[in-house]
């Protein structure tokens, strides 16, 4: 973890701008004419300090699917990379040896309502005879029993066949969500197992990012909270989702969310999180006033009326215009801007 203070969008108010009108700012060094282009006065001021944690984006939801068949794969219509939609048809299974399960359950339970019809048939006979005197109450017990045997036969049936169904919608995978495909991981011909996978899908609309750190690093973090997050070198706002135990160590296990609607950051890239730790003392400079020789970077100082080149160590930019200075100017130091050129530089 690297700390640096700073966040972008920050309006800086620590930086007076005072421009100067005569002459045209022209002034070469050791000249005895002043120099009386634009110039700024350099101030400290107080931007958000963070620590910098390595993390790792993971899709919202993501989903391995596979099917409770034994069958071939007759065909794959996705490629890893490719964008679905909710419901779209991934993978078609071979369906024969279920076609033919199908016709013998639907066979069983035409038999199982023919044996019912006649049952019922007996029971109402059974029934009158008792009523008359002319069966005995044995003969209307067996008869019942015998009715009630044909209609658990056609639950039977019936249940099987719902079975036969519910299988066959495992012929056809389709996307839970919609997403993009992670891994393929079957082609036409190949033989499909229950619960073998066949296709992944991830949600990647939103991130889910984990970073670990030690608890006093993220003591004043709470769920809801927002934190800056860099994903692919692009400066998002993330929202705390939790923290738990990391399980190793002493460290804790912060989770946020971040938007990714395009789908551009695809799960597993490397982001970097930037922890609050309170407000720091930094110094902004105009990045226009900026001067750069090959790999060196100043500012023209004006001092007593005149241009004095100062090298500087330089930190990040910071929007709107202004660049962090680590070291070669104090506050109250006055630079000169471009708006008038200074000479030489």
């Amino acid at each position: 973890m690297r700390q640096f203070s700073g966040r972008a969008g920050l309006t800086v108010a620590g930086i007076l701008i005072l421009t100067g009108c005569a002459g045209d700012g022209k002034v070469a060094r050791g000249e005895v004419a002043r120099y009386a282009g634009a110039t700024a006065t350099v101030t400290d001021t107080l931007l958000p300090a963070v620590i910098e944690a390595a993390g790792t984006a993971e899709p919202m939801q993501q989903a391995t699917l596979s099917t409770r068949l034994m069958a071939s794969v007759l065909s794959v219509a996705v490629h890893e990379g490719d964008r679905v939609s909710a419901g779209q048809r991934l993978v078609v299974l071979d369906t024969r040896d279920l076609d033919a399960r199908t016709a013998q359950v639907e066979a069983g339970l035409a038999e199982a309502e023919a044996v019912e019809r006649d049952a019922e048939a007996m029971a109402r006979r059974m029934r009158a005879l008792f009523a008359d005197s002319a069966a005995t109450r044995v003969q209307l017990e067996q008869a019942e029993t015998g009715l009630a045997r044909a209609q658990a036969a056609v639950r039977t049936a019936r249940a099987g066949l719902a079975e036969v169904a519910a299988l066959r919608s495992y012929a056809e995978i389709r996307a839970p969500f919609a997403g993009v495909v992670a891994r393929r991981f079957v082609d036409p011909g190949a033989m499909a197992a229950p619960g073998a996978p066949l296709v992944m899908i991830d949600d990647l609309s939103r991130l889910r990012i984990r970073v670990s750190a030690t608890p006093a690093l993220v003591a004043g973090i709470r769920r809801g909270a927002t934190v800056d997050v860099v994903v692919a070198g692009a400066r998002v706002v993330g929202e705390v989702e939790g923290m738990v135990s990391a399980g190793t160590g002493n460290l804790v296990q912060l989770n946020l969310l971040v938007p990714n609607r395009s789908g551009a950051v695809l799960a597993g890239a490397s982001v970097t999180v930037l922890l609050p730790q309170g407000d720091h003392p930094v110094i902004l400079l105009p990045s226009a006033a900026v001067v750069r020789e090959g790999d060196l970077a100043g500012v023209d100082l004006v001092v007593d009326g005149r241009l004095e080149r100062r090298w500087l160590r330089l930190g990040r930019e910071l929007p709107p215009g202004m660049t962090e200075v680590l070291s070669g100017i104090s506050p109250g130091d006055v630079v000169a801007l471009p708006s008038l050129p200074p000479a030489g530089a």
